[in-house]
């Protein structure tokens, strides 16, 4: 029988046996944060060959880029429910799954099913996106920081990677559009047999009989720990505000992940420097995302610290938008520097603002279904700006404005407090 962890962390492994189950965790969380970003950051140092080969106009380049982002936005919610009924390992299996199988038919037949299998892929992502924050708090609430930081860290490994080589196979392929599309389901299917040790463990925002749908309200605390009823977090401005910062946050990172390899190439890099540069933005920021979390969690008012990654992935965006493109190199570092920061921040949010870990599910699902449904705007503007211009300063310079209001979300989700105290 699986052992079964609940809204109140424990396991019930024998002492002996506690070493190799924490070992285990971690391979599952590099491997799972590896999957994360593969099937998004391989494509947009393609955007020109796949509008070529597959006859795709600019409106549909920028569906496509904005495809996985309005799939998280669809599918996020989904996490907790499913997380109920069947435990957090076992959804995290079938993402993997599903996420395998969504890399195999984009690549089998991309003509076809470019996009459903780009969105079958991303809503894989949007569950994994949901639960493994939880699941950590759930399984390690102690080391929560790092184990953020180590998952994020092991996302931006892929994301590089998988911006790094896309062009690069894509060309010693031949030109194989479905090669270079589908190679990146073999990651995933890797995932989902080192996963495979987790599903010994059932871990759950609580009891089944409290969780079924339509128990809310029934007399006996249901949902939450201590007989308490289950927090509603949209009635708190607080998690409107978590929700914003990590929305906005997502929007310009979509947005430079999906454009910064054409708007570089647009201005006389080549295609394969162009891929080095988005792979060289997603390094910048492997750093700051694993040690921000872990800050955030020994300081108790996180205020500076917001102002202080806003403004640096601000700089860093001018940079690339706006300075010669020799120094291109620098600018995407502080890019990405600035960006793997506010990510790290904004997943701490969601577990630091809730009293108790079903509330911590809750506020992750909201604030990445609401604010993936805001960032889903950041590709579609840019596309819609650079086409509408024919050039990248008003597109640039509207993401600056975007990066204001993400500061003043920012320092107000950041002040040290809890949804539903005082």
């Amino acid at each position: 029988m699986p052992e079964s962890v609940t809204s109140r962390p424990q396991s019930t492994a024998r002492p002996r046996n506690l070493r190799l189950p924490v070992a285990v965790f971690l391979v599952g969380i590099v491997v799972l944060g590896f999957n994360l970003r593969t099937a998004i950051t391989s494509l947009p140092p393609l955007f020109p060959e796949l509008a070529t080969q597959l006859h795709l106009s600019p409106a549909g380049i920028s569906l496509l880029a904005a495809t996985p982002v309005l799939c998280f936005a669809a599918f996020s919610g989904s996490g907790a429910p499913l997380s109920r009924w069947f435990g957090e390992e076992r959804v995290l299996q079938a993402a993997l799954v599903l996420l395998a199988a969504g890399l195999v038919l984009r690549g089998a037949a991309p003509d076809l099913l470019l996009f459903p299998g780009t969105v079958l892929a991303s809503a894989a992502i949007a569950l994994m996106n949901v639960l493994l924050p939880s699941l950590i708090k759930r399984r390690d609430p102690a080391r929560a920081g790092w184990l953020i930081g180590i998952y994020l860290l092991s996302m931006s490994a892929g994301a590089i990677l998988a911006s790094l080589l896309a062009v690069p196979m894509f060309s010693a392929s031949g030109g194989s559009v479905p090669l270079a599309l589908a190679v990146w389901a073999l990651p995933a299917a890797v995932g989902t047999v080192v996963w495979l040790p987790q599903l010994r463990f059932r871990t759950t925002p609580a009891s089944q009989a409290a969780l079924r749908p339509g128990s809310e309200g029934r007399p006996g605390g249901e949902g939450r720990p201590g007989g308490q009823p289950r927090l509603k977090v949209t009635r708190y401005p607080l998690t409107w505000q978590v929700m914003a910062f990590m929305g906005l946050q997502s929007l310009v990172y979509y947005a430079a992940l999906s454009w910064l390899p054409t708007l570089f190439r647009d201005r006389g890099v080549s295609a394969v420097q162009a891929g080095t540069l988005l792979a060289l933005m997603q390094l910048g920021g492997a750093g700051t995302s694993l040690l921000v979390p872990a800050l955030a969690q020994r300081i108790r008012d996180q205020r500076w610290l917001t102002g202080v990654v806003v403004a640096v992935s601000a700089v860093g965006l001018a940079g690339c938008g706006f300075a010669p493109v020799a120094g291109a190199v620098g600018w995407v570092l502080v890019l990405g520097a600035g960006q793997g920061a506010a990510l790290g921040l904004a997943i701490y949010f969601t577990m630091a603002r809730a009293p108790d870990p079903m509330a911590a599910a809750s506020l992750s699902a909201f604030t990445q279904g609401a604010g993936y449904l805001v960032a889903s705007a950041g590709p579609l503007m840019v596309g819609f700006l650079h086409t509408a211009t024919g050039g990248w300063a008003i597109p640039a310079g509207a993401l600056l404005v975007v990066q204001g209001g993400q500061f003043a979300a920012g320092i107000l989700a950041a002040r040290p407090r809890v949804l539903g105290a005082g």
